[in-house]
């Protein structure tokens, strides 16, 4: 009896024990769809705390690593051998097994890549192998059967990331903007004006936050309905366009010349008076909608502070590539705008604490002015990048921006004045003060950009480091021996000094004659990301070294406006919509489009001798150790291959 008892409590430990393993760890899946017949199987596993499991690549000796099989199936093949990890690996001694130990708590992703030969597969069986431990004890080995459905892959790039903090950063610029017009003059004054009128009509202080709170959401409402219009009114390839478009920049260059002036006193930008007088007389109505009217009154008032502002905003948020640009960057703006008009009607005596309206009101309204001046000579820039007409060279641009950032230190400093300000000695506060001292350091900063100093902090705006007056005989010599019809017509420019083709064809013929894998860069003449991309990721040592020893580099420039021979132009249709086909950049564009199914720069792929993918693509990306990893996957399997085919 007593050993049926002992027999019985062993059996119920061993399956709760067991069973702890459904509660520790917590499996799901995905697919990706590297290209159109190649996956990425992805086993995602989640851990309770404390938990851990442990890595696929654990020396023999110590616990069980890790594995992922994939049913065997003649039509499946494996791309790869190794089970890629997506986690942070902790690596610790243990003494028992007298081995580093390489584990994973919390989260990590194990994946495999596989082809598919017969297109008719749409779902592909697997299993996992693991175990896990925590400080106390280990669970025992388990299988875990997994299912991959292949028709609800996801197409691999990074656009879905480059989004997410796309649409961050537009919130939080245009947010910044808000906060901005907040300080001008036609906008500041109107704070305590407007909470007052709230908190004195009202009946109760409850009515007067209710209806302060009503005035703050119109303002939202207004603005983030202009965004929704314009996000409405282009899709993602017309914003794209126009961004890299020649006659748009300089139009909007002219735009923004005309809201510094504006800013700096030469005239106001005002809406007709008789549509702010129609709006203002609906706002005497009454109840929510006569609330609307007045927040609708204030935004077409204080137009002439705002305007450059929200069209600067606009601009921006709707050529950053997604669509939903305009939208949030006007949900930033009116958030900021809104905010105070809220605050103060919850917290009202913190109106006492407002500093009174002055001359300081106008010192802001020209530091704006100074600011899109300087925001305005991106555009110009870009406009010239695209015609290649050499105007507005590196060293130009730079000069120009130590003049307008020199013009806005003597200003802060009381040096010099604008026809709007006081005729009073200036006397600096703290504020200003550091303020100033903060210009004054940038300038300092741009001045060795005019001897070639890279000056990263500003990477993406002025124009590539090639593009400028002189040129090294270094970077001259290392490119004479491409032979592209774009070298001939831009001087062989490539950047950081590299090797790099400009054309497809002879890229990828060079590069199975020196056997080495072929790297394309899809950018732009007028793409910020990339001249950042380029500033800050291929200039780091080991990203430099594997550039220019290890693949063979072509710079696909997709805003090319070098007109093709006319027997090359032609017209194309692909996923509904029709490429016509006259320059060498709407070649590229529609060769990126077709073979790799995305229209954004900058774009990065590594291709073997048969223009097969080699690793996962990459697009903006500032994290060095990430492009690395890009990098050395792509070129590791890349030698793996190239060494089976000679064995």
């Amino acid at each position: 009896m007593k050993k049926l008892a002992l027999i019985l409590v062993g059996l119920f430990f061993i399956n709760s024990v067991v069973g702890q393993i459904k509660s520790t760890v917590h499996f799901t899946t995905s697919v990706t769809s590297l290209t159109s017949n190649e996956y990425q199987l992805n086993i995602i596993a989640n851990l309770d705390r404390g938990w851990h499991i442990y890595s696929s690549k654990m020396m023999k000796g110590g616990p069980i690593p890790t594995t992922f099989s994939i049913e065997k199936n003649k039509n499946i093949s494996f791309l790869s051998d190794s089970i890629f990890e997506s986690g942070k690996p902790i690596t610790k001694w243990d003494a028992n097994y007298n081995l580093n130990l390489i584990y994973f708590a919390n989260s990590v992703t194990f994946s495999k890549k596989i082809k598919i030969e017969n297109n008719q597969i749409s779902n592909v069986k697997g299993t996992i192998n693991f175990m896990v431990c925590n400080a106390e004890m280990c669970l025992p080995p388990e299988s875990y059967l997994v299912n991959f459905d292949l028709k609800k892959s996801k197409i691999i790039s990074n656009t879905a990331d480059k989004k997410a903090i796309s649409l961050l950063n537009i919130f939080i610029l245009s947010f910044l903007g808000g906060l901005a017009a907040l300080l001008t003059p036609c906008v500041f004054p109107m704070i305590p004006m407007t909470v007052s009128y709230f908190t004195k009509k009202s009946k109760t202080r409850a009515q007067g936050i209710k209806n302060a709170l009503i005035y703050s959401a119109s303002i939202i409402v207004f603005y983030v309905s202009l965004g929704l219009i314009i996000s409405s009114l282009f899709g993602i390839d017309a914003l794209n366009a126009m961004s890299t478009n020649f006659w748009f920049n300089l139009v909007f260059f002219f735009i923004l010349i005309i809201f510094a002036a504006s800013f700096l006193g030469a005239f106001e930008i005002t809406l007709p008076s008789s549509l702010v007088n129609k709006i203002d007389s609906q706002s005497d109505r009454g109840g929510l909608l006569g609330i609307f009217f007045m927040a609708l009154t204030l935004s077409l008032v204080s137009f002439s502070c705002t305007g450059p502002i929200i069209g600067t905003l606009l601009f921006e948020s709707a050529v950053s590539g997604n669509v939903k640009g305009p939208l949030v960057g006007m949900l930033g703006f009116s958030s900021a705008l809104a905010l105070p008009f809220g605050l103060f009607a919850l917290f009202p005596n913190w109106l006492n604490s407002l500093p009174k309206s002055g001359s300081w009101l106008n010192s802001v309204k020209i530091v704006l002015g100074l600011l899109e001046l300087a925001l305005a000579l991106k555009f110009l820039s870009n406009a010239d990048l695209v015609i290649q007409s050499g105007l507005l060279t590196r060293e130009i641009f730079i000069a120009i921006w130590i003049g307008i950032f020199t013009t806005l230190t003597l200003y802060l400093f009381g040096f010099i004045k604008f026809s709007h300000d006081d005729d009073e000695p200036l006397k600096l506060n703290v504020g200003r003060t550091f303020f100033a001292i903060l210009v004054l350091s940038f300038t300092v900063y741009l001045m060795p950009g005019l001897w070639g100093s890279p000056l990263k902090l500003i990477n993406g705006f002025p124009p590539p480091d090639f593009y400028k007056e002189w040129k090294s005989n270094t970077q001259t010599n290392n490119n004479t021996t491409l032979n592209s019809k774009i070298d001939e017509v831009h001087k062989s420019e490539c950047p950081n000094n590299l090797n790099c083709f400009h054309d497809y064809n002879e890229a990828l013929a060079h590069a199975k004659k020196v056997n080495k894998p072929l790297m394309v860069d899809f950018t732009g003449w007028a793409c910020v990301n990339c001249r950042k991309m380029e500033g800050n990721v291929w200039t780091d040592a080991k990203i430099d070294k594997l550039l220019r020893n290890d693949v063979v580099l072509v710079s696909l420039y997709v805003d090319e406006q070098l007109e093709l021979p006319e027997s090359e132009k032609t017209t194309k249709q692909l996923g509904g919509k029709t490429y016509n086909i006259n320059t060498v950049g709407n070649k590229w564009s529609y060769f990126q489009a077709k073979k790799f199914n995305i229209n954004s720069q900058p774009y990065y792929v590594l291709l073997d001798n048969n223009e097969k993918t080699l690793s996962l693509s990459a697009g903006y990306n500032a994290d060095i150790n990430a492009y690395e990893k890009f990098l050395t996957t792509g070129i590791e399997k890349f030698k793996i291959e190239n060494g089976n085919r000679k064995n």
